[in-house]
C-alpha cells in the first residue's frame, strides 16, 4: 500500500522535530530555549502534523473522515527515506493551509539577508556528499547549449570543482555573496517570497538546483510552477536540504516536522505544481548520526 500524505490540523500542536539553527544564524535564531517557550506559551498557528507516527495518525483518521494518513514519519533507517515518495496516494487537493507557510519572523527577507554571510550552512561531509551527487546527475562539464540555474544561491553553489557550463545563472538575496560565486556566469537579486516569478524565458534551463533553502519558501507552489516553466522538457530539478536552518525564517510546517516529513513536503510541491514526473527522494547523508544529514528530492519536467 502506498503512503498517504496525512494532515490533522490543530490550533496548537507539540514541537515535533524542528530544524537545528544554522551555524551562521544571528543570535536570536540560535536559541532553542526561546523556541520551546514560544511553543509552550504562545498560541501557535495551525500546523500539519506529519511527525508523530503512523499508528497514532491512523487512530485520528478513524475519528475524522477529513484526516489524511502520513507514514513518512515511520521512515527512520538509512535508506528508508528513499522510499518515502514511492507510490504516494496524494490527496486530490493541496493539503496544506496558508498558515503552514507563515514564519516566526515575517519581516522582509531583504533585511535579514542584507549583510553577506560568507559561511557554509552545512558541514563539510554534507557538502562533499552533495557535490558527489551533483557529479553523478549533472550534464558533462562544458556541454554546448547547456544552461543551469542555482536558485536561492550565495557565494558558493557546491558544484563539482572546475565544473563549467556556457550559462550558469544564480538567484539570491545578497548581491555581495552572488558576486563572489565563481561558478556563476550571471546573477539576479530577487526575493521569491515577494515575487515568485522567475525572470527567464520558457524552456531555458537544463538543470535547476536549490540548496538548503526550500524551507524558506512561503509561496512554494508558485515557485515550483515557475521552475517547471523555465525548465526545458526533460530538465532536472534538484532540491537538497539538511536539518539546519534559520529557525525564525523557516516556514511553520517545516519547523514542526522531521526529516522524512520534509521529503514528503518537497515531493508535494512537485506534485501539486504539476508538469513534473513523480518526484523521488534520496538520502545522501554521509555519516548518519555523526555529521549533518543530507537529503535530495528531485524530479524532471514532463516531456512536451
Amino acid at each position: 500500500m502506498g503512503y498517504r500524505l496525512g494532515t490533522k490540523l490543530y490550533n496548537c500542536v507539540p514541537y515535533l522535530g524542528p530544524c537545528i539553527p544554522a551555524a551562521a544564524a544571528v543570535p536570536f535564531c540560535a536559541l532553542p530555549a526561546i523556541s520551546r517557550r514560544v511553543v509552550r506559551y504562545r498560541r501557535a498557528p495551525r500546523r500539519v502534523v506529519l511527525g508523530i507516527g503512523v499508528s497514532f495518525l491512523m487512530n485520528m483518521a478513524a475519528a475524522s473522515a477529513k484526516s489524511f494518513i502520513a507514514s513518512s514519519a515511520a521512515q527512520k533507517e538509512k535508506g528508508a527515506i528513499d522510499k518515502v515518495l514511492e507510490n504516494v496516494e496524494w490527496p486530490e487537493q493541496f493539503p496544506f493551509k496558508e498558515e503552514d507557510f507563515q514564519r516566526f519572523d515575517e519581516s522582509p527577507d531583504t533585511l535579514f539577508y542584507e549583510s553577506p554571510r560568507f559561511v557554509t550552512h552545512i558541514d563539510d561531509p554534507a557538502i562533499a556528499a552533495l557535490t558527489k551527487y551533483y557529479s553523478k546527475v549533472f550534464p558533462p562539464t562544458d556541454t554546448p547549449g547547456v544552461a543551469m540555474l542555482d536558485m536561492c544561491s550565495s557565494w558558493v553553489s557546491h558544484y563539482p570543482k572546475g565544473y563549467k557550463q556556457p550559462r550558469i545563472a544564480g538567484m539570491g538575496l545578497n548581491e555581495e555573496e552572488l558576486k563572489r560565486n565563481p561558478i556563476l556566469t550571471e546573477y539576479v537579486v530577487q526575493d521569491l517570497n515577494v515575487d515568485p516569478k522567475l525572470p527567464y524565458e520558457d524552456n531555458t534551463f537544463d538543470v535547476i538546483t536549490n540548496v538548503v533553502s526550500v524551507d524558506y519558501l512561503a509561496k512554494p507552489i508558485d515557485v515550483f510552477k515557475e521552475m517547471g516553466r523555465v525548465l526545458k522538457p526533460g530538465g532536472l530539478a534538484v532540491i537538497s536540504f539538511s536539518n539546519r536552518c534559520f529557525w525564525t525564517k523557516a516556514i511553520s510546517i517545516w519547523t514542526s516536522t522531521g526529516d522524512a516529513d520534509h521529503v514528503m513536503i518537497v515531493g508535494a510541491y512537485f506534485h501539486y505544481a504539476g508538469g513534473f514526473e513523480p518526484p523521488k527522494g534520496v538520502d545522501i547523508s554521509p555519516n548518519p548520526g555523526r555529521t549533518d544529514p543530507m537529503y535530495v528530492v528531485y524530479s524532471t519536467k514532463l516531456a512536451a
